[in-house]
């Protein structure tokens, strides 16, 4: 891929990385300006003086040589679990995007060490926990740790603002697309299967929502028409599916909003703005912390809503199918602990919605006493589309079970899911199955 711009880099691609020639020489350009304004002696934070409590100390020519380096290296203090391979690299991508902006004012040789290194597929180790300070200086420093060749300020600037939050937010807007997609066909097999009353999803339902209206339009279009429905209202569970998917999708639409915001915006501290070097709070990240957790609670809502129609799904009373979905209820169990499961999902689910950035604590002697913890937020989000699937693949599974059993064809949005998952005629270890559906059908 040949990144003409900055806002070329996506975090979520895999494709090898070239940085065209005009980019380059507008970084080195600024690069020199750069380092023509250092020469001049006045204090710069992070260059030639000391960090957080120590940024009144300044250093010395010696000192200053590997200095850089050693903001690195003295920060390296996190351990494992370890972000997978993924996410390591959408973190690099993250840093490689506010490089090309120019505000940092890095070398032309920093930035080809980090393509090398994002194109190598030899990703750092670093590690998904325990960011703990004002930005995300603990787990950048691992992620740099690699980058041995340091000149004037390039340490500070691989350290500063949160590239790699916004790097892994960019990569879970796209999973949760996918996810939200996935939440819509579901849902709509539900519907059908259990013989739902379409009125919920018409075209009036969605005035003066134009997101809501377009999802209730998939929902009708996938559920197909019902002539003869079984009530004259299906459980609330079914009704709301609309509603519940289509804040999802605004979610994220709002979290991929303020993932361009964190790109675009200024997140180098000191940043090289308009000829001289200023500092910003560019590594606070409310806006990407507070979406990420607005979009934990959508997601853990949408979740406790299919774990609701799972259920319904399961009562003959709603489906006028076997109880339990079971071929021969009595003797067999049927899905009643794939619901167990979805139940038990959904209660982890909860515990990730408590926002993230409530609870600041010091750091630093009281120079860094406010944090907004966004690494935290999009681990958490990350963990959030993950049991959402799992919690999907749950109801999945039972609308599959009662289309074989009411003897309906299936969606031809769900035909893969009997490809995968053998016809159910006897009670057996469901979670294979589960786990079959997540790999394929559910991809992430």
């Amino acid at each position: 891929m040949l990144i003409n711009q900055a806002s070329d880099v996506d975090p979520s691609s895999a494709l090898p990385l070239q940085i065209a020639e005009p980019l380059l020489d507008r970084l080195a350009a600024i690069r020199a300006d750069v380092l023509r304004t250092l020469a001049g002696g006045e204090p710069v934070y992070g260059v030639n003086t000391g960090m957080g409590a120590m940024s009144k100390v300044r250093l010395t020519e010696a000192e200053q040589r590997v200095h850089q380096r050693n903001l690195l290296l003295g920060r390296a203090v996190g351990g494992p679990p370890w972000l997978p391979d993924d996410e390591a690299r959408a973190v690099l991508l993250g840093r490689l995007r506010t490089f090309l902006n120019g505000d940092s004012g890095v070398s032309v040789e920093l930035v080809q060490q980090l393509v090398a290194l994002i194109n190598s597929g030899d990703l750092p180790r670093i590690p998904a926990e325990g960011a703990g300070s004002a930005g995300e200086i603990i787990p950048l420093a691992h992620a740099f740790g690699p980058l041995v060749e340091l000149g004037p300020k390039e340490g500070i600037a691989l350290l500063a603002g949160i590239p790699g939050a916004t790097g892994r937010a960019a990569l879970h807007v796209v999973r949760a697309r996918r996810l939200a997609d996935h939440l819509t066909t579901v849902a709509a097999g539900a519907i059908a299967v259990v013989g739902a009353n379409r009125a919920p999803y018409g075209v009036g339902a969605g005035r003066g929502d134009d997101v809501l209206a377009e999802e209730l339009a998939r929902l009708l279009e996938l559920a197909g028409p019902e002539d003869a429905p079984r009530g004259l209202q299906a459980p609330v569970s079914f009704r709301v599916a609309g509603q519940v998917i289509a804040h999802v999708r605004r979610s994220i639409a709002d979290l991929d909003a303020a993932v361009g915001r964190a790109f675009d915006g200024v997140t180098d501290s000191p940043a090289y703005l308009g000829g001289e070097f200023v500092g910003t709070a560019g590594f606070h990240g409310i806006d990407l912390t507070a979406y990420c957790d607005h979009l934990v609670v959508a997601l853990a809502h949408a979740a406790e809503v299919s774990a609701a129609r799972l259920h319904r799904l399961l009562d003959p009373a709603v489906t006028g199918l076997p109880a339990q979905l079971a071929r021969e209820p009595g003797p067999q169990a049927g899905l009643v602990a794939v619901h167990k499961r979805a139940v038990a999902t959904t209660h982890r689910l909860r515990r990730l919605t408590l926002p993230t950035a409530i609870g600041t604590a010091e750091t630093s002697n009281g120079q860094e006493d406010v944090q907004t913890f966004s690494w935290e937020a999009v681990g958490n989000l990350a963990e959030a589309i993950r049991l959402t699937r799992e919690v999907t693949a749950c109801e999945l599974l039972a609308v599959y079970q009662a289309f074989t059993l009411a003897d309906r064809p299936l969606p031809p949005r769900l035909q893969a899911v009997a490809d995968v998952v053998p016809p159910i005629d006897a009670d057996r270890p469901f979670g294979a199955d589960l786990t079959r559906l997540l790999e394929t059908v559910l991809e992430p």
